[in-house]
């Protein structure tokens, strides 16, 4: 169409939001303008329609190359409308220096004109400024996590109409994340009110069933639509016990903390009066199995506690409505299935669900700064636990990377090698032989890709019941919609690991000739 002579391209999008595509969003606009020149108008969809999609708007004006306006990525409000003054001859000029686009548009079919009497501008626009080029302002990757899923959570919070969110919260990075999430999005509540914004202050009055409620205060909106709730069992230290109860102070929501151990003794109890037998941890003497069942009832229980409580918190209190329970499971637990199957991972949405670990480490040091919450400075600082095994000495003896047996850094790896790559086992091993070539020998490269690859498709089916997550990734796990791979796989990957092996042996003969020949 531009080798046609056509001037002005408006492209009214359906682009959602992943980290980081804003590069790649600009770049296609901004290069197909300067290898043809003309205006570009980019227009795209804001906001939640009740997926896991959230589309961030972007919309921009471009000529010749350069931006000339920029709308916000993130924002509450509905519709944002951008204007730029342009002169059509300086498009006209840029496409004559283009002698390649001349000789090529010399030869193309014209497309079918409707002509029009009308005209863009009169005589009077010449005194009108022409609007100059302005550099585009990008999020950092932690600012687009703070708004982002925080618009999200909104939209979903309005068109839900419930009255808020209740959140387990362990004294861990990923649920401090959620909850820094709900802060920040109170905060982008406040101050879409504060710029006048009537439909978000109308919203607001109805989600706390006050008419006559503004809200100036995040740590008072918190308060009021946030309940968090740490939820203690013999296993759990009070060193976590203190982290979530400070960031919930800090935070101001409602926070509750109580003890799962009765009703976790009850389920067992049943177990055993009708088996006759008592499961045991590893740490007193029991198996691999027990030790994982006595693990999940703990887990199970707390989901079915976050429920009960979501239903009926605001009732105790003499308040109206029930609440939307948010789980805090991230993309590489969920990669590997390193949760329980309807535990707190089960809730009704997840905001953080489609977020590495790497990332929201980074957006919670982000939070740290930016709303100045110093509890989060412990969180980050303690090891990462589920604290589902006994203390040893009043001390965790659990961690997250020590029971999945690798680096959560590597995990990242590992899902975009899986899923953007469409790696199987064979070409991971092939691709992480020259990524670690420094730091791992062939064998040891050949061990991680078969513990990922065991784990990956041993809890492969726990994909089927994921919570409803923030699409932020592209290897986000999930199988409702961005994950169509099978979710029953040969667990020991007969051909695949023997592929493996059988390399492994020759890269070591090799080795060892070569250590021979220097001998």
């Amino acid at each position: 169409m531009g080798l046609d002579g056509v001037e002005i391209i408006t492209n009214a999008s359906g682009s959602h939001h992943v980290l980081r595509k804003a590069h790649a969003r600009v770049d296609l606009v901004t290069m197909a303008t300067t290898k043809n020149g003309g205006i570009y108008m980019l227009a795209n969809q804001k906001g939640c329609d009740g997926d896991r999609l959230y589309y961030d708007g972007c919309a921009m004006i471009a000529m010749n190359g350069s931006i000339f306006a920029q709308g916000s990525q993130f924002s509450l409000d509905d519709v944002e409308v951008l204007t730029a003054t342009l002169d059509l001859e300086d498009i006209r000029s840029y496409r004559a220096e283009i002698s390649s686009r001349n000789l090529a548009a010399s030869r193309v079919s014209p497309y079918p004109r409707v002509k029009v009497n009308f005209a863009l501008s009169c005589h009077d626009d010449l005194l009108e400024p022409i609007s100059e080029p302005v550099k585009w302002k990008y999020h950092s990757p932690e600012e687009e996590i703070s708004l982002g899923p925080a618009c999200w959570l909104w939209d979903f919070l309005r068109r839900s109409q419930q009255a808020g969110f209740f959140l387990p919260l362990s004294g861990g990075v990923d649920s401090a994340a959620t909850a820094c999430l709900v802060y920040s999005m109170c905060h982008q509540v406040c101050e879409a009110v504060k710029s006048g914004n009537q439909e978000v202050l109308a919203d607001v009055r109805t989600i706390v069933n006050q008419v006559s409620y503004t809200p100036q205060d995040p740590r008072d909106l918190c308060g009021r639509i946030l309940t968090t709730c740490y939820m203690a069992s013999e296993n759990s230290s009070q060193e976590t016990c203190g982290r979530a109860g400070e960031l919930a102070r800090q935070i101001g929501s409602h926070h509750i903390s109580l003890h799962i151990d009765p009703a976790v003794r009850a389920v067992v109890g049943i177990f055993s009066l009708v088996t006759g037998k008592s499961p045991l941890f590893a740490a007193h003497g029991g198996s691999s199995r027990e030790n994982l069942a006595l693990q999940n009832v703990q887990a199970r229980i707390r989901m079915v506690l976050a429920y009960l409580f979501a239903q009926l918190s605001l009732w105790s209190r003499g308040a109206r409505g029930g609440l939307l329970v948010l789980g805090s499971a991230n993309v590489d637990e969920s990669l590997l299935g390193y949760l329980t199957k309807y535990d707190c991972s089960s809730a009704d949405i997840n905001p953080i669900g489609g977020i590495s670990k790497t990332d929201l480490r980074a957006f919670v040091c982000f939070c740290l700064e930016r709303f100045q919450l110093p509890a989060l400075q412990s969180i980050l600082s303690a090891p990462a636990t589920a604290e589902l095994e006994p203390l040893a000495n009043g001390q965790v003896s659990q961690t997250d990377e020590e029971d999945m047996g690798m680096t959560y850094a590597e995990l990242s790896v590992y899902g975009k090698l899986r899923k953007i790559a469409k790696t199987g086992p064979y070409s991971m091993f092939c691709r992480l032989l020259n990524m670690w070539r420094d730091i791992c020998t062939p064998r040891q490269v050949a061990e991680k890709v078969k513990q990922f690859f065991s784990k990956y498709s041993t809890n492969r089916h726990k994909m089927t019941t994921l919570t409803p997550a923030y699409h932020a990734e592209n290897y986000s796990p999930d199988d409702n919609r961005f994950d169509l791979r099978p979710f029953l796989y040969n667990t020991r990957w007969p051909w695949q690991f023997r592929c493996i092996e059988n390399q492994v042996l020759q890269l070591e003969r090799k080795e060892q000739q070569e250590l021979h020949d220097v001998d």
